[in-house]
This record gives C-alpha cells, structure tokens and sequence, in this order.
C-alpha cells in the first residue's frame, strides 16, 4: 500500500491527519491542500465504518485515532447513523483553485450529506 509522505517525518504526518480527520468530522468540511485531502479521504471513510459498526471495540478504535472524545461521540451518534445505507463515498473532494504563497492546489473536503 502506497501512501503520500506529505513532506513530513511519520509521527508528524501521523498528527497531522488525525487532526484534520478530528477536524472533518467536527465541521462537516475543511479546506485543505490536495494531498492532505486525498490521505484524509480514505481515513476518513474508515472512521465513518467503525462508527457504523457501532460497538464497543469500535468506539475504542476511533478514540485510540481522534482527538476529541465529543467528536467521536457525534461520530457514532449523529454522523455513522445518516450513512447506515451507504456502502462507502460518505466524502466528496471540490477543487478550490490555488493557494497564493506557493500555488498548491487547494480544494474542499465535505461530508456527503
């Protein structure tokens, strides 16, 4: 399985996502370069399976990876619940254009609703 370096050491790539994913599933959608928000879409949908899952093991999952405790509440409550019909593609990735300082692509990652 090929992954994207993103330019960082592991444990820094590692925080990185596990921020932004915590973020995603906060906001409903964020703004990120295209790299980020491809490494995102994928962990992403695999937090979204483990909240339909739903059980105990699950929940631990997704604690041991998010951030906050309050998002993986909302994951397993409000956000897993709207997808129990859905057999994956609970993202989509918008291109936004380019950033000013060093024109990387930049595009907005949503959750499907």
């Amino acid at each position: 399985m090929a992954y994207r370096k993103l330019g960082l050491d592991m444990s820094h790539r590692r925080a990185v996502l596990r921020n932004i994913v915590t973020s995603l599933l906060k906001h409903g959608q964020i703004e990120t370069t295209e790299a980020r928000a491809k490494e995102l879409h994928s962990l992403a949908e695999k937090m979204i399976t483990l909240g339909k899952r739903g059980d105990l093991a699950a929940r631990r999952q997704a604690l041991e990876f998010l951030l906050d405790e309050t998002v993986v509440k909302e994951l397993f409550d409000n956000i897993a619940p709207k997808y129990a019909d859905r057999q994956g593609g609970y993202t989509r990735i918008v291109k936004t254009g380019y950033r000013r300082g060093d024109a990387a692509e930049m595009v907005l990652v949503q959750l499907v609703e």
